[in-house]
């Protein structure tokens, strides 16, 4: 029996069952020259990883800054010559930088470590490292994924059992912008998706929705960047925006503000969703009762082992859930839109706002999320 052949027998049992009882139940050698490479020993996994820069299609502009690129580390972790991708994005605010990075995935060992299948063990020793760097945590959880998901020869949302045709509609960002220069984003993704992402927090945000009607009539989720302060003009935008047609409302206010934002959460008649308030699993607890629901991205959590556990975590506290990302390439996209079929709504759109994408995966087909059924996060480069 051929090596691989028998990991796939003897570990996709194994693995399978250990998941079932807990919340973590053609691939080629890149000719990339890497700036950091381990040393290959027998069964052990070799680390490799590069800066890569994220050029956006548009400029981007958020309620606090706008940006044209997107800092990023491009990640891989080899086994046997099967090949995990994963990669680190890093926008402004997670106060992240590829120096930062690339020096944490320096102190990664994973030589020490002869089987992959040992996820726990693994990345609760990635996870130790350091307090912070969540978006270089997150580049070697998604790559072990992907080497593992390969190894077993099953994609992720088959491995935690679940049904790929229920993924949602992500929706289509459209940031703030001039009226003519945002009624053609709007023009140009209007027929392609189903639901549309507007980015609030500045003194237009009435004039954003009204320009945005002007041209369709998709419902909108709204994401205010922590940009409004006043909780009583709050709510009444909230009203204001129901009315025309908004669905829910992301992060409202600072997310120091709590007993602002759950009074607005009690009365509001959208659902609120928490997502700089919420990083990591024990950040849930902290938000029952304040928040509808949170936002669950790979880059703030360390990866996809943490976003299945807080989901779980969520759903007990009968909190709604959305999956969310930063700009990212197709990998990292791909790698959270596998818990997709579990979630309430979905915004992966990070990889169709960049003009050099290195990989192929996730699928957006009549504005639904359509995951491929290939091992792992389901990604090959392109």
């Amino acid at each position: 029996m051929r090596r691989r052949d028998f990991l796939k027998k003897t570990a996709l049992g194994t693995v399978a069952s250990a998941w079932a009882f807990s919340p973590l139940s053609a691939v080629t050698k890149s000719e990339i020259p890497f700036i950091n490479t381990n040393k290959l020993t027998h069964k052990g996994m070799k680390l490799r990883f590069f800066p890569y820069e994220l050029k956006l299609k548009h400029v981007f502009t958020v309620a606090t800054y706008s940006r044209t690129t997107t800092p990023d580390v491009q990640v891989e972790i080899e086994y046997d010559g099967v090949i995990g991708y994963g990669e680190a994005s890093m926008p402004q605010y997670l106060g992240q930088t590829v120096q930062s990075v690339t020096s944490f995935l320096q102190k990664v060992d994973l030589e020490q470590f002869k089987d992959p299948f040992l996820m726990e063990d693994i990345l609760a020793y990635v996870d130790s490292l350091s307090p912070g760097d969540t978006a270089a945590k997150a580049a070697v959880d998604i790559a072990l994924h992907d080497l593992v998901g390969k190894l077993l020869g099953a994609p992720w949302y088959k491995i935690w059992g679940l049904n790929k045709e229920n993924a949602p509609s992500t929706t289509f960002t459209i940031g703030i912008d001039t009226a003519e220069v945002v009624k053609q984003k709007t023009r140009e993704c209007a027929d392609q998706f189903n639901i549309l992402k507007v980015k609030l927090g500045r003194d237009n945000d009435k004039e954003m929705i009204e320009t945005i009607r002007s041209v369709t009539q998709l419902p909108i989720a709204v994401d205010v960047n922590q940009g409004w302060t006043d909780r009583q003009k709050a709510l009444d935008m909230i009203f204001w925006l129901h009315e025309h047609g908004i669905v829910m409302v992301e992060q409202p206010m600072p997310k120091e503000m709590r007993n602002d934002i759950g009074w607005i959460t009690e009365r509001s008649p959208l659902p609120i969703f928490a997502d700089e308030a919420v990083q990591r699993i024990a950040d849930i607890k902290d938000c029952e009762g304040i928040y509808t629901g949170i936002n669950i991205k790979l880059m703030k959590c360390t990866g996809m082992r943490e976003a299945w556990k807080m989901l779980i975590e969520a759903r007990a506290r009968k909190m709604k859930v959305m999956v969310g990302c930063m700009t990212e390439t197709s990998c990292a996209v791909s790698a959270v839109a596998q818990l997709s079929p579990a979630v309430d709504f979905a915004d992966l759109d990070g990889n169709l706002l960049i003009s050099n994408d290195r990989f192929n995966g996730m699928q957006v087909v009549k504005g639904k999320v359509t995951l491929p059924d290939r091992p792992g996060i389901g990604v090959v480069k392109i």
